[in-house]
């Protein structure tokens, strides 16, 4: 039985550029950075960028990572909006809370969740 996740490994195309966007777009600390593999502190959880070999084809799906925003959803959804990200889909609400998904720099999917109030 696994106990927690401890690291979430995300593949990019351009280390730089998803370097970029989880530190300056989402606000995020870098804890290590490499050419090959490079470490985001998300909280409770890492999520390790893991440069895709050259060889490697762009495969969509996979896992969707889920940050529950400092401020306010809506207002995490502006801040980000005028930071260029954009939320093909908005806001949408449930009864188990509301999401606003999103893309980061490589296509992966992302997005941002508060619970029902």
């Amino acid at each position: 039985m696994a106990k927690s996740v401890a690291t979430v490994w995300v593949p990019v195309d351009d280390m730089s550029r998803a370097l970029t966007f989880y530190d300056e777009t989402l606000g995020l600390t870098v804890k290590d950075r490499g050419d090959d593999w490079s470490e985001i502190d998300a909280g409770n959880l890492t999520i390790g960028l893991n440069a895709r070999e050259h060889a490697s084809a762009h495969a969509g799906g996979g896992a969707v990572i889920t940050f529950t925003p400092e401020s306010g959803l809506d207002e995490e959804v502006q801040r980000l909006t005028e930071a260029g990200v954009t939320f093909a889909g908005g806001i949408s609400d449930h009864s188990w809370g509301r999401i606003a998904p999103f893309k980061d720099s490589e296509g992966s999917d992302l997005q941002l969740y508060s619970p029902p109030q």
